[in-house]
């Protein structure tokens, strides 16, 4: 475990689709602003990212399709409503720079807890071509292969 991942803490949902689909080229952490039973929402694990992405508007952030699910016992919100996220001004000039390069696009990579406050990775990333993923999954099943046969080898 590397002093990145020690640092990040519990790791509350996870976009494993953003992996396949896209090619991550770079990450930020924001904070995210939220309502209490929201908050309550993401720690019970009742978040989804897939689907979700982040676009830039009047020099702000926003975390769009989201969904989180409602607390059982808390005040009613809308689950898929667009949430601010929290980043330096450095950093929002940053990624809105990258967003206007062709073909990139900004998603949400996972949620998780950091010293008890939500935080989002978000990435900037491109979008694979079909043969792009074909080529990922061929990796991978040639990797698993040689892993097993690794584990089969006895010396």
């Amino acid at each position: 475990m590397s002093k990145q991942d020690k640092s990040m803490g519990k790791i509350l949902a996870k976009n494993k689709k953003a992996y396949f689909d896209y090619e991550i080229l770079e990450s930020y952490e924001a904070g995210i602003i939220l309502i209490g039973s929201e908050v309550k929402s993401i720690k019970e694990g009742k978040v989804q990212l897939v689907g979700s992405y982040v676009s830039a508007r009047n020099g702000e952030v926003w975390l769009v399709g989201t969904h989180i699910s409602p607390y059982k016992s808390g005040q009613v919100f809308e689950p898929e409503r667009p949430r601010k996220l929290l980043l330096s001004k450095k950093e929002i000039i940053e990624l809105i720079g990258k967003l206007q390069t062709k073909g990139t696009s900004l998603i949400p990579i996972e949620i998780y807890l950091k010293k008890n406050l939500i935080k989002v990775r978000i990435s900037v990333a491109r979008g694979k071509k079909k043969y792009d993923k074909r080529e990922t999954i061929k990796k991978r099943e040639l990797e698993r292969s040689l892993r097993r046969n690794y584990k089969n080898i006895k010396i």
